[in-house]
């Protein structure tokens, strides 16, 4: 393997900001802001709006924010 051309590989700590779901995994993934894991350390914090705790694929429950507006929207757009 070549050195110096491969991303710094780490772990980083992933925040499901829908649920509050936290997780702490390896990525190259960067990020200015910080949190404070269970064993004391501190990891980069990544922010994300879906993960496995918050997906309807694996909850099981489908949401629907706003798809009375989506129909009232489509039916001025063409006049219906």
């Amino acid at each position: 393997m070549k050195q110096g051309i491969h991303p710094d590989y780490k772990k980083v700590v992933f925040l499901d900001v829908s649920s509050g779901f936290k997780f702490l995994t390896g990525s190259t993934q960067g990020s200015n802001e910080t949190i404070e894991w269970e064993d004391g350390n501190e990891y980069p914090l990544i922010k994300v709006d879906i993960s496995s705790e918050s997906h309807p694929f694996y909850t099981g429950q489908q949401r629907f924010n706003d798809a009375g507006g989506r129909v009232e929207k489509f039916k001025k757009k063409y006049n219906r």
